[in-house]
């Protein structure tokens, strides 16, 4: 990897080098590096028209990691690829994933990933994935992120997502079913600017007794640039659904939030929020008190609402 490729590893994975335990690295378009484990496997999918791996974690296998980063570099490139994950029951993992572009050509490049858990019964995973694009070429940075999430009983996913900058258009996308006992906490961080575009969509099917579902976003819209943000929670049992979506606005641009909750069950228990407004001013005036210029004032309350 030249210079470049590693910075991006870097940002989008956390990852300075080779990390331990199974991983799978995915450059331009192949796989460049892998690695599986007595308790996980990495296998390249046979299917035609699907590229991707398959994820094998043998159950009960516990503080074990996954690392699997995509990296683009090449101007023009545009992939799909296929990622299925199947958590064995009682396992307890860490899976981390991520996208970084790097586009100085005049064409766009876009990764597109398509990922489905399979979390097995009792078994409990956290998911981290993080979205970071760079250069100064008049060609888009385009991700496009799906996620499908199949929960057993008692079984439990925590998934933290997190589009650093510099992404020109994303659809973010993420389904769930949950069986009885089951869990999911999402929690969303997303910063647009200039004229991005960015659109999350999230459904939740709480089809067991007892599920449950916490779905946060957290985002700060800039310059030209808009979002929109949809939650659907159906509750389908008894059940608690919560969702959420707080949003500062700047300059010209636009955040829409769309809640949707059913309840198909006298026990279902579901929740919306919204918040979506301007810096407060009586915080700049607190920050420039502290010798802060007003810009800097501004990037020091957005760090800390991104945090």
């Amino acid at each position: 990897m030249d210079a470049i490729e590693r910075d991006l590893l870097q940002k989008v994975a956390d990852l300075h080098d080779v990390p331990e335990g199974a991983y799978n690295i995915r450059e331009n378009g192949q796989s460049v590096a892998r690695s599986s484990t007595k308790n996980i496997e990495i296998v390249t999918k046979t299917e035609e028209g699907k590229p991707g791996i398959d994820i094998i974690i043998q159950p009960y296998t516990k503080n074990q990691s996954v690392h699997i980063p995509v990296i683009l570099s090449k101007s023009g490139l545009k992939e799909s690829v296929y990622n299925d994950f199947y958590i064995g029951e009682g396992a307890d993992v860490l899976i981390i994933a991520g996208c970084g572009i790097h586009n100085c050509g005049n064409q766009n490049s876009e990764h597109s990933g398509i990922h489905t858990f399979h979390v097995g019964k009792n078994a409990k995973i956290k998911y981290v994935e993080k979205h970071y694009a760079q250069g100064e070429g008049t060609g888009e940075k385009i991700m496009n992120p799906t996620t499908e999430i199949y929960i057993d009983e008692g079984g439990s996913m925590e998934m933290e997502t997190t589009q650093i900058k510099g992404v020109d258009s994303t659809k973010r996308i993420t389904t769930a079913k949950l069986a009885k006992n089951a869990s999911l906490v999402v929690k969303e961080k997303l910063y647009t600017h200039g004229k991005q575009t960015a659109t999350t969509d999230f459904t939740v099917d709480l089809d067991g007794e007892g599920s449950s579902a916490d779905l946060v976003s957290r985002s700060v819209a800039a310059e030209n640039s808009h979002q929109a943000f949809t939650a659907v929670i159906n509750g389908n049992n008894k059940c608690t659904g919560h969702s959420e979506c707080d949003a500062i606005v700047m300059d010209n641009a636009t955040v829409t939030a769309l809640p949707a909750l059913t309840a198909n069950n006298v026990d279902a228990e579901l929740i919306h929020e919204a918040a979506i407004g301007k810096i407060a001013g009586e915080q700049l005036i607190k920050l420039m008190s502290l010798g802060l210029d007003e810009a800097q004032a501004e990037e020091y309350i957005i760090q800390g609402f991104l945090k």
